[in-house]
């Protein structure tokens, strides 16, 4: 009976360990994730974050026929899905509030119910700084709306820290891409950085005192002249960003990575000693749109590869707990320039 018993269990074993080699979502050399599942199915879904109960995503989402992005929540396993923007502009870089009672999310409704053009490629390859990008809040089923910002020009990539406190955004009320703070209500605005460049994306490490963001650099006279000349007609170049982190009021800033190439969508680790972030450093081609999922010393040191997908990976983040990542991929596409949200198990 005890050796029945082993054979049966051998047989099981061998049939779950062969499932999870097969599972689509899987990809051989990712160590660090487990249990991948796909949360949303089609079109372009992005940039999702994690309520602070751990409970809930905040997406943007192209979808429903719609021309340009809307803001999404859902729980976490790919259910209750529900629109929290109002349905006009393009929205952008959504968050929860601590507590999950409010939201926060960019827009450009208040400039035009219509979704503003999209950005002239002839320039070549450059994103968009809409001008009509506000940042606002709502309770999670989209009531309420109420402007935090109202300065001219762009106003948007704002995320919270974790104990409740601040904003850190992205803003060009002084003529540049540059780095704010500022109290949840809007009041007390800070400029955290002030060179020449593009400074985004960032987010506050665990215990709220430090700040990681993506930031682009032009140094000659000529790439000054050329970002200048781009941002006059609400554009950036964005092929090229380093990884900066900086104290939560701004100083003691030290660039973490010189990789050369696009790093961007930093986030901290749980223990606040590494940055998970999207890079092309690993792509045979860095003109192709080959994103991974990578770690990185705060000193800039140990990269290390955590996605091993031949298309795109990005923006990714850790459950308040610590125990999932969930992050954008193009894997599983059921057509070319799908994105979708995905949820593993995070293991050290």
């Amino acid at each position: 009976m005890k050796k029945l018993y082993f054979i049966v269990l051998v047989i099981i074993t061998s049939v779950s360990t062969g499932l999870a080699q097969h599972n689509p979502l899987a990809i051989t050399g990712e160590r660090h994730l487990t249990n991948i599942k796909q949360l949303t199915f089609g079109g372009e879904n992005a940039e999702a974050y994690f309520s602070s109960d751990g409970k809930q995503l905040i997406f943007q989402s192209k979808r429903d026929g719609r021309n340009c992005d809307q803001i999404y929540r859902m729980n976490i396993d790919g259910s209750g899905v529900k629109m929290v923007s109002n349905g006009d502009g393009r929205t952008t870089c959504s968050y929860f509030f601590k507590g999950g009672k409010k939201v926060l999310y960019a827009s450009t409704h208040g400039g035009a119910k219509e979704c503003p053009p999209n950005p002239d490629f002839s320039l070549g390859y450059v994103w968009p700084v809409y001008s009509d990008f506000d940042i606002y809040t709502s309770t999670p089923d989209g009531k309420d709306i109420k402007k935090l910002t109202d300065s001219p020009g762009y106003d948007a990539e704002a995320t919270i820290s974790p104990n409740g406190k601040k904003i850190v955004f992205t803003s060009e009320r002084d003529g540049d891409l540059d780095l704010y703070s500022m109290d949840t209500n809007g009041k007390n605005v800070k400029r955290l950085t002030d060179g020449v460049g593009y400074d985004g994306g960032a987010f506050f490490s665990p215990d709220s005192k430090m700040i990681v963001y993506r930031r682009s650099t032009p140094t000659t006279p000529a790439e000054i002249a050329k970002f200048k000349d781009l941002l006059s007609r609400h554009l950036v170049v964005p092929t090229v960003f380093e990884l900066w982190v900086m104290n939560a009021d701004g100083t003691n800033k030290r660039q973490i990575t010189t990789l050369g190439g696009g790093s961007f969508a930093p986030f901290f680790t749980p223990d606040g000693k590494r940055i998970i972030f999207c890079t092309n450093y690993f792509a045979t081609d860095p003109r192709k749109r080959n994103f991974d999922l990578a770690l990185i010393n705060l000193d800039g040191t140990g990269i290390e590869r955590v996605t091993y997908n031949e298309s795109f990976d990005g923006f990714p983040m850790f459950s308040p707990d610590g125990k999932k990542l969930v992050f954008a991929s193009n894997r599983n596409a059921a057509k070319e320039g799908d994105t979708n949200v995905f949820i593993a198990d995070w293991v050290n």
